[in-house]
């Protein structure tokens, strides 16, 4: 349970600063502050998935809540309009907590109201559910109204009042229902028993701030169509179910328990608390495309991308023992591999996949290891993708798309003028932020663990001929790698080759050079690297993109979409290559010394998960302290993995980890 108390729900400034999120299963979710008031055009009660993961669209944003007490109106609400926040129901919040979802509590005049909000798993619904306790000493007459806002748009966008709008509502007993646009779905809205009051009405300037800091539209007007008044002293428990299907009001009281009992199941074997936390948080990327699952790479605003997916997969899945989800998302993304390789992204509009990433692919090559290791299914891996692990080494070595191909010395070579094709992919209409053309560090790694699980799997399957080619391609890599990659100077590895032209830049990507299974790099260069590593971009959320002792460092990513974009990779601190770096020190010194590193770097993170999106690792936080989160408020490799690692490494898990592989 992530708990907060009064001071802060009543602390405006804090409490915009917390956000909740509550996820579908299918893409859709729910989210907004502790407060209720909405900062984001993502934030809603109800953002549909129409073509799970993505064709998602926000059709509920919210409700406006009033507590009447013997006639007295009390609003619960908050929004903010320009230059006021109106009305200012935080006064009247003692807290708010995740128990398991988000639970609101309100305390007037000796009445005590709790809201609790959750997700059905599979649908687009949203259960809100409302509880009335009066103290002994008080003995009020009590009603709530609530007052739906529609926006009916795409999650990317906002709306603004127009007459194209269809306010018409259709009422039955429990349940309205109605249908604002054509083209998109119909809004059902189950209730207990209420009054209806069919009155409906814009209302305008709704102000997100957030989005006014990126730069981006943040002015939205929202319809009102009814209000619902509900009598709590004849019911003091009252449901409200909004949904793109049919429901009854009743069937919250089982939705709820089933939604408790399934999120208790992923932590039935937790070791500690924050395994417990990061495993909930975990559980919200895993998602449902068609007839198959796949990773939302963050929320709110990313759909699934090959590599955040592959990446994410060990983490999320494997070392979780969920099994199955990551044999069929291994099995669905090799089928959509095309010219050797993986697709980036599946664009939310469902148009065809999009190949413009070279280490999507061989991150795939490193999440069938784990999957390995941990399952020991071969004969999946033997009948299901071992042909096309050997098309995608085949294609890489004469060459496809974006000029990836293997050069004369075994190296990966991928790149050409205006495309960006590595992690590090900002780009600012033509101009690409970080190109790392020619030989990226952590790609020359990637394929080298690429070749040599193609070796293990050749010799597992009695293919002895491509076994010895494997071998003799992973040699190769290995040898020119230690001849061309090593700084001397800065004892650490140069982040790209190309030519001649070294870069010499003191960026992270060369810890997966250590932390990955097979590795190149000797123990003596590992430890060199780590301390070079831990003086210049380790911080207390995770590793900074670039040294900030070089001229390109830009500390804040902040601003709108050019700023943001030019900082993305030149400093802003990323928390998922923390996985990797625990990996690495553990390698490079042993458990008991890794141990007590991670120990001490997760001393005070799990007060982490307390801020920003509560339960949940952003995306980015600034190279500068304080290290403010920025970027999605919650991303899949974040959580990911640092869960990998800690389970991997700290618990001591029974299986073999990764951390045991010799250095070569």
């Amino acid at each position: 349970m992530i708990e907060l108390d009064q001071d802060t729900c009543r602390d405006l400034n804090v409490a915009l600063t917390r956000e909740w999120l509550e996820t579908n299963g299918i893409g859709g979710f729910s989210s907004s502050t502790i407060s209720g008031l909405n900062t984001r055009r993502y934030h809603g009660l109800l953002t549909a998935a129409t073509k799970p993961p993505v064709g998602r669209f926000v059709l509920l944003s919210k409700l406006e809540e009033v507590l009447l007490i013997d006639g007295r109106r009390y609003e619960l609400s908050a929004n903010q309009y320009p230059g006021v926040i109106h009305p200012q129901g935080f006064n009247y919040q003692t807290r708010f907590c995740l128990d398991p979802f988000p639970r609101f509590t309100y305390e007037i005049e000796g009445v005590r109201l709790e809201k609790s909000v959750f997700m059905v798993q599979g649908e687009n619904t949203t259960v809100v559910q409302y509880e009335l306790e009066q103290t002994v000493d008080s003995n009020h007459h009590v009603k709530l109204e609530v007052r739906p806002l529609i926006a009916f748009r795409d999650y990317h966008a906002t709306t603004h009042e127009n007459t194209a709008l269809n306010p018409h509502i259709e009422t039955e007993q429990g349940q309205i229902s109605l249908k604002p646009y054509g083209d998109l779905p119909t809004l059902y809205l189950a209730h207990d028993l209420a009054d209806v009051n069919p009155h409906g009405f814009w209302y305008r300037n709704f102000q997100y701030a957030v989005e006014q800091e990126r730069g981006l539209d943040f002015a939205e007007d929202l319809f009102s169509p009814y209000a619902l008044t509900f009598d709590l002293n004849t019911t003091r428990k009252i449901s409200i179910i909004a949904s793109t299907e049919r429901h009854q009001a009743i069937d919250a009281d089982s939705y709820r328990p089933a939604e408790i009992e399934r999120r208790s199941s992923i932590n039935k074997d937790a070791t500690n608390s924050l395994v417990s936390l990061l495993r909930t948080a975990a559980d919200q990327f895993i998602v449902a495309r068609e007839h198959c699952e796949t990773v939302i790479a963050g929320y709110h605003w990313f759909a699934d991308w090959g590599r955040d997916t592959m990446i994410a997969l060990p983490g999320l899945t494997v070392v979780n023992g969920r099994w199955d989800i990551a044999r069929d998302i291994l099995a669905e993304f090799a089928t959509h591999v095309d010219q050797g390789m993986l697709p980036n992204r599946f664009p939310d509009a469902g148009e065809a996949p999009e190949y413009n990433t070279v280490d999507a692919t061989l991150w795939f090559f490193e999440a069938v290891r784990s999957f390995m290791q941990y399952t020991g299914d071969y004969e999946f891996v033997r009948t299901s993708l071992y042909s096309v692990l050997q098309d995608i080494i085949n294609w890489h070595v004469k060459g496809t798309r974006y000029q990836i191909h293997v050069d004369e010395d075994g190296l990966l070579y991928s790149g050409e003028p205006g495309v960006q094709l590595t992690w590090m992919d900002a780009k600012v209409g033509d101009w690409v932020v970080t190109p790392r053309h020619g030989k990226p560090v952590e790609i020359q790694a990637l394929w080298y663990n690429a070749l040599r699980v193609m070796e293990d799997l050749a010799g597992r399957f009695n293919e002895q001929n491509a076994k010895q080619e494997y071998g003799a391609m992973a040699d190769k890599v290995r040898a020119r790698f230690n001849e061309l990659f090593w700084n001397e100077q800065a004892g650490c590895l140069y982040d790209v080759v190309n030519g001649e032209t070294l870069d010499a830049s003191i960026r992270p990507n060369q810890v997966v050079a250590i932390s990955l299974t097979n590795t190149m790099v000797s123990r003596e260069r590992a430890v060199s690297i780590l301390g070079v590593i831990e003086r210049e971009l380790l911080t207390p959320r995770g590793l900074r993109t670039l040294s900030p002792l070089d001229q390109n460092y830009i500390g804040r990513y902040e601003g709108g979409p050019h700023s943001r974009d030019s900082a993305y990779h030149q400093g802003t601190v990323w928390p998922w290559l923390m996985g990797a770096y625990i990996t690495a020190y553990f390698k490079a010194f042993g458990r008991k010394a890794g141990r007590r590193f991670t120990a001490m770097w997760l001393k005070d993170f799990q007060q982490r998960l307390r801020e920003a999106c509560l339960g949940q690792i952003s995306e980015i936080f600034d190279g500068d302290a304080p290290h403010t989160p920025r970027g999605c408020v919650a991303q899949a490799w974040s959580a990911a993995e640092l869960l990998r690692a800690i389970i991997e490494h700290v618990e001591q898990p029974q299986t073999k980890a990764a951390s045991a592989a010799e250095f070569l």
